[in-house]
């Protein structure tokens, strides 16, 4: 399926990686991947393309601000979507300012999460 959107999901959490990733798994039009660390992330990402990076803030060791900075500086072709259980204000300005697509908030329905993945491919590459 090589139109298919290319998801990773980074997130700390194993239970929420495998569910995400089964659940975004249905849309027939996404294909999702997921690593446990904003490292392991970045690895990811140097062997691997993908359109979308579902972020989560708090993380063991590179956390997201980490990460994202190194996604944007290692000049990695991806729209960044955070996705947090942990609001903050001053996170989600910051988050943006480094380069973030969006910020959504745990719990976020799939419909949401789809509808905003697909909003970020099509920002990025201008593909509908």
């Amino acid at each position: 399926m090589s139109d298919a959107i290319r998801v990773l999901i980074v997130d700390d959490e194993e239970d929420f990686r495998t569910n995400l990733v089964k659940l975004l798994g249905i849309s027939p039009n996404i294909t999702a991947e997921a690593v446990g660390s904003g490292e392991a992330a970045l690895e990811w990402l140097a062997a691997n393309p993908c359109d979308v990076v579902l972020l989560d803030v708090k993380m063991p060791g590179l956390a997201a601000h980490g990460t994202l900075k190194r996604i944007r500086d290692g000049g990695y072709p991806v729209e960044v979507i955070i996705l947090t259980g942990h609001a903050s204000v001053d996170d989600a300005v910051e988050l943006m300012n480094l380069g973030a697509f969006d910020y959504l908030l745990k719990p976020c329905s799939t419909r949401e999460i789809v509808k905003k993945v697909t909003w970020a491919f099509e920002s990025h590459t201008g593909k509908k």
